[in-house]
């Protein structure tokens, strides 16, 4: 490509200089600083003129037109043969020129291919950390060092979750097979057997839990399959029912402020569990005499109650799978087993699944206030419609 360019400018240059050359010979015309006496030739790329002198003046036996471009064509040819060697050194030093400029405009490129090809799961902590202007390619390696952030992140939550994961279900059965020993040794008498009874049972119950738990996790992490219309306000209220006992064995006290509906379109069993954990939490992190005070309004539902302090540092571990807080918080009235440590996972789990969002704040007298975001029924429906 450049030396096809090269071409085209020297037959530009060869051409003008011709046509330059011959229009100022028309315009100053031929001057001959030596006159001879007997006629001479005059030879110039072919042609042949024949000079006398008559009276002290020049004369032709040709056309001066034909002098004139025959001397045009002989200067352009002498431009043309200058000008080849000139364009083949310029040729050569910008070809020298433009590999060291793309080798060195390149030398970014290769360095993010070979650091890209040194990283794996097992090593997503490097980075790139591209120095220099903030240009295109500085941009793209900051761009590729957040994205490696953001997967070391994902992988290493997925790693605590496996293996958090592994613990909680090994915790029961280890409790089951305590018991089943005891059991199993001499002969047991009816406080024994009792004994089994309720820890095999409570050890159950816990793995049950927890399965579940796990199950309704990975569930909304899958998204939605379908969408009905879906009132929260009627959720908040089937939920609260089923909450009432232990509530009142906690002595803490549950208000509900807006009793308008509030409609959005979703999964009911998924916003049952929604609402179902904030509740539970809310209930069981709390002290006797507290209360909890539920709002619902189209498109947001906040859930706060006057449990134990939470530090600021401390809330967003809180929505990590198997966080449980502080002693003091897992310390509350209604906790007569221990809970899984994933309410607040499914809860933010789930609203990502309906568009929305989870957040949490603690309250300065104690206690915490989530609120979780949830598109309303129309922008449920815009959001579809929109291309």
């Amino acid at each position: 490509m450049f030396l096809g360019l090269e071409t085209v400018l020297l037959a530009t240059v060869y051409l003008g200089a011709r046509a330059g050359i011959l229009h100022g010979i028309d315009r100053v015309g031929v001057r001959y600083d030596k006159v001879v006496d007997d006629p001479a030739t005059l030879r110039a790329h072919g042609t042949v003129a024949t000079l006398r002198r008559a009276h002290g003046t020049v004369q032709g036996a040709q056309p001066a037109e034909k002098v004139s471009h025959a001397l045009a064509v002989a200067a352009a040819d002498e431009v043309l043969w200058w000008s080849i060697p000139a364009l083949g050194v310029t040729a050569l030093i910008a070809i020298a020129v433009g590999w060291w400029a793309g080798k060195r405009a390149l030398r970014p490129v290769h360095a993010m291919t070979a650091k890209a090809r040194q990283i794996s799961e097992h090593s997503l902590d490097q980075r790139i950390g591209l120095d220099g202007p903030d240009d295109e390619l500085k941009r793209l390696a900051d761009t590729f060092d957040d994205l490696l952030g953001r997967l070391d992140a994902a992988f290493d939550s997925q790693r605590r979750f496996v293996a958090n994961a592994s613990h909680e279900l090994r915790t029961p059965l280890a409790v089951q097979r305590a018991a089943i020993q005891i059991g199993l040794e001499g002969e047991p008498g009816p406080e024994e057997l009792a004994y089994v009874r309720g820890e095999l049972l409570a050890a159950n119950r816990r793995s049950e839990r927890l399965i579940d738990g796990l199950l309704l996790l990975a569930h909304s992490d899958r998204g939605l399959e379908h969408r009905e219309p879906v009132d929260m306000a009627a959720v908040v209220a089937d939920e609260l029912v089923t909450l009432t006992e232990e509530a009142r064995d906690a002595r803490v006290e549950v208000r509900v402020a807006g009793s308008g509906p509030a409609p959005l379109r979703g999964d009911p069993v998924l916003l049952g569990h929604l609402v179902g954990n904030l509740l539970r939490n809310a209930v069981r992190h709390n002290h006797p005499g507290g209360c909890v005070e539920v709002s619902v309004t189209p498109g947001a539902l906040t859930v706060r109650n006057t449990g134990p302090h939470v530090p600021a540092d401390q809330v967003q571990r809180l929505f990590e799978p198997f966080r449980r807080g502080t002693r003091e918080r897992t310390r509350g009235p209604a906790r007569t087993a221990p809970g899984s440590g994933l309410g607040l996972s499914i809860v933010r789990s789930i609203a990502h699944a309906h568009g929305g969002t989870v957040t949490a704040e603690p309250v300065p007298d104690g206690g915490l206030l989530v609120r979780a975001a949830l598109p309303p029924a129309d922008e449920n429906r815009a959001g579809r419609a929109a291309p």
